[in-house]
């Protein structure tokens, strides 16, 4: 062969085509930047067809939305149109549940819809059962409208028309809430709405249920349930579900404490209420002011002074001083009883404590000497409320007026009498009948005439008795023509 059909030989074997097909492929690994700019432009080009694709409804309730829309805030009496009626023959149990459940519409839309259905129940294929309520409940919860929770649980819990048992209510209710805090707020309505409704067993039966399976209880629910037990004066059920709450691991407040005390003393068991304070003393609930001043008012009441020892006791060993409430109580029972200086005493450790004390304490005190007939106890204070500037009313007067009298010193109590009209203290019938008496028990029957005719003349209306008196006093002085032409016909 010849050497130039041999070198064409040699470049016919290079087959420079496959060569240069060699040649792109290693200048593709070589080039990664032209490689990821062709991947973003195919990653575009997807989205753009994607962005292009209409899209299917993907809630089953689609056509439901327009409806729940224009459902009206108010109740109408328009009948609904054939459209409407036609798409409620259209609704599921399970399209409703989705619909009350979905957070793209308003809890307050929800509850609308909700009260539009119930009242046009009629175009519904089927009966809005427990789930739907129970749904809607928690929705309104969690939205804190507590008020329209109440009134829809009402419908499920103690309506007679569709009332269902607790427990298959609580059953529903681990299925339709599943957020503890909301599942919380539901068991605690249910305690609320059955003791409003004096269903006090399903009250028992929800605490159970509730700390069974580990539900909070709101301690505050449950005091509002331990007034409505006092209310209907279930003390015995008060104090058996406040030991309920105790047991449950609930921690008590001192308000509910007091609740239970107010029951106990009002049914007359005051040394069961001073039991219970000490016992919760005992593991750590300190009472309060106003749960001894609870037992206190009792114990003064009903002139139970060993009660009453025992509970000062217990108030001065937990470090709480009288307030004014204290002292007004104590006040009270002590003159009621006749511990008038008892009484007294309480009234100057009160002004040394620099505590307003009110006129109606005096004049309990100074009504208190006056039944005793110890006048002259009742005068100095009297003064007393002067110097610590102390309003002197109709009331405190009485009392002095009609105590002298009784004793006879009608010259002092002509006194008060004067003492009282130039403070311009208004006279009345009670204290003008109370002086004709006196004076005619004392055989001052002209004195007496003479201040029953002022009496007229100031248009006072004279007790009858006191008129007899003042004839017959003048009778006896002969005068009793002119006290039946003065005094009238009796």
């Amino acid at each position: 062969m010849s050497p130039k059909a041999k070198q064409s030989t040699q470049m016919g074997k290079q087959r420079p085509k496959p060569m240069l097909r060699i040649n792109t492929k290693n200048n593709r690994k070589r080039n990664p930047e032209t490689s990821i700019s062709n991947t973003k432009m195919s990653f575009q080009n997807i989205l753009r067809t994607l962005n292009t694709v209409k899209r299917t409804p993907s809630r089953p309730y689609q056509e439901f939305i327009e409806l729940i829309s224009k459902t009206p805030k108010t109740a109408t009496s328009k009948p609904l149109n054939t459209t409407t009626i036609s798409l409620l023959s259209k609704l599921k149990p399970n399209s409703l549940n989705l619909i009350l459940s979905d957070p793209k519409f308003k809890c307050s839309k929800c509850l609308l819809f909700f009260n539009f259905l119930l009242k046009n129940q009629s175009f519904i294929s089927f009966k809005i059962d427990l789930h739907a309520h129970l749904i809607l409940i928690c929705r309104l919860l969690k939205a804190r409208k507590f008020t329209d929770a109440e009134e829809i649980f009402k419908c499920i819990s103690v309506d007679e028309n569709f009332r269902y048992p607790f427990s298959v209510i609580a059953s529903a209710a681990e299925i339709c809430c599943l957020e503890p805090r909301v599942k919380a707020k539901l068991f605690n309505l249910m305690i609320k709405v059955y003791s409003d409704s004096d269903s006090f067993n399903q009250v028992l039966e929800t605490l159970d249920f509730m700390k069974s399976n580990g539900i909070q209880i709101d301690e505050r629910t449950c005091t509002v349930h331990l007034l409505a037990l006092n209310r209907r004066d279930e003390v015995q059920k008060g104090l058996d579900f406040f030991y309920r709450l105790l047991e449950s691991g609930t921690k008590v407040s001192v308000y509910s404490l007091t609740v239970v005390v107010d029951g106990l003393c009002k049914s007359g068991e005051i040394k069961r209420s001073r039991e219970l304070v000490e016992e919760m003393v005992s593991i750590g609930t300190k009472p309060n002011i106003i749960t001894f001043n609870t037992i206190v008012d009792a114990c003064a009441k009903r002139w139970n002074f060993p009660e009453l020892d025992l509970i000062l006791l217990v108030m001065e060993k937990e470090g709480v001083a009288f307030d004014i409430k204290t002292y007004q109580f104590l006040i009270d029972g002590f003159t009621s009883s006749g511990k008038v200086e008892e009484a007294e005493r309480l009234v100057g450790e009160m002004h040394d404590k620099g505590l307003k004390v009110n006129t109606h304490s005096y004049n309990l005190i100074i009504n208190g000497y006056c039944r005793l007939g110890s006048m002259e106890s009742a005068h100095s204070l009297f003064r007393k409320m002067a110097e610590r500037s102390t309003f002197q009313n109709a009331d405190t007067y009485w009392a002095l007026i009609n105590g002298f009298c009784k004793v006879g010193e009608l010259g002092l109590a002509m006194e008060y009498l004067n003492e009282m009209h130039k403070k311009g203290i208004e006279l009345d019938n009670v204290i003008l009948n109370i002086l004709i008496d006196g004076l005619c028990n004392k055989g001052m029957a002209d004195e007496a005439f003479q201040l029953q005719a002022l009496m007229v003349k100031k248009a006072f209306n004279a007790d009858l008795s006191g008129c007899k008196e003042t004839v017959n006093g003048l009778s006896k002085l002969n005068q009793a023509e002119e006290a039946n032409e003065d005094a009238g016909p009796n």
